[in-house]
């Protein structure tokens, strides 16, 4: 009992804390909701840049419409619309990636710092800023981060989204299309840390993540990352049934249920990806994902 009440006693430390510094100093709820309405115009650029640095502390804001209503969709916007300098933009990714590193009880901050730093990778393709070195760290932590999420929440109708599968998938998928994260064995990396997550042990995606491990997939095949047969060779090590004997014993138990129901959602997001897609150079694709989902 006393375990249980110092285990909740510490995430509401850690929500107040998050609270304390959200909303921003000078800025109240209304007054952000009138800035989002306003399509997050701040015309001083010194005083956006200081807002934008401040208001990723609401990506830990138990709140959803701070967290991702203002937090995100507020970054979103203006690393998009190329609104902050790039020492903003380095000192916001480095807040990041400590968030991404962090403790994160009430499962909200790390998943939207995956997010957030999705958009800064994303920026970086579009236009390059980030040192080398940084790129090393965000692609170090991402992967770390990905392999290494065991809370599956999804959404909630009162809390609004967690989504952490979702949104580290996101940050691989913006790593893969990036051509300036080129160290050698990363689409390997990338790769494999989308696989760790396709069929998590015990668990049941119902909340699209199936699709949103199948986008950094489908990015690395158009970049020519691995040929038919590396993509075949690594969807059929994907669709073995260990530690089952076969997948017909899965119809025995909840878990050979869940990773059957998982591999075979994100099979067939593959599939009817690369096969509706223009871009021919996914149907590298093709023959390994049929013939893993006929294993099943």
């Amino acid at each position: 009992m006393v375990r249980v009440v110092w285990v909740f006693a510490s995430i509401l430390l850690a929500a107040q804390a998050a609270s304390a510094n959200c909303p921003p100093a000078g800025w109240s709820k209304d007054k952000l909701l009138a800035l989002k309405a306003a399509t997050f115009q701040i015309a001083d650029v010194p005083t956006r840049e200081r807002f934008a640095e401040a208001v990723v502390a609401c990506l830990a804001s138990p709140d959803p419409e701070l967290r991702d209503g203002i937090a995100f969709e507020a970054l979103s916007h203006m690393l998009r619309q190329e609104q902050l300098g790039t020492e903003v933009r380095l000192r916001i990714a480095r807040d990041l990636l400590r968030r991404l590193q962090g403790a994160d009880g009430a499962g909200f901050e790390r998943p939207f710092a995956a997010l957030v730093l999705a958009e800064i990778v994303r920026a970086d393709r579009i236009k390059a800023y980030l040192p080398g070195a940084m790129r090393e760290a965000i692609a170090a932590d991402a992967l770390s981060y990905v392999r290494g999420v065991k809370d599956y929440r999804g959404f909630d109708e009162r809390e609004g989204w967690r989504h952490g599968v979702a949104h580290g998938a996101d940050l691989l998928m913006q790593m893969a299309r990036n051509p300036n994260f080129a160290a050698p064995d990363l689409a390997a990396k990338i790769r494999d840390a989308a696989g760790a997550q396709v069929a998590p042990p015990g668990h049941f995606y119902i909340y699209g993540e199936p699709d949103r491990l199948m986008q950094p997939i489908v990015v690395l095949a158009q970049r020519k990352a691995f040929d038919a047969a590396a993509w075949s060779a690594w969807f059929a090590d994907l669709a073995k049934p260990a530690p089952l004997a076969t997948w017909g014993e899965a119809y025995r138990s909840q878990a050979g249920l869940a990773r059957l129901h998982n591999l075979r959602a994100f099979l067939t997001s593959v599939l009817v990806t690369a096969r509706l897609s223009e871009n021919t150079d996914d149907d590298v694709l093709l023959a390994g994902a049929e013939a893993a989902l006929r294993e099943l």
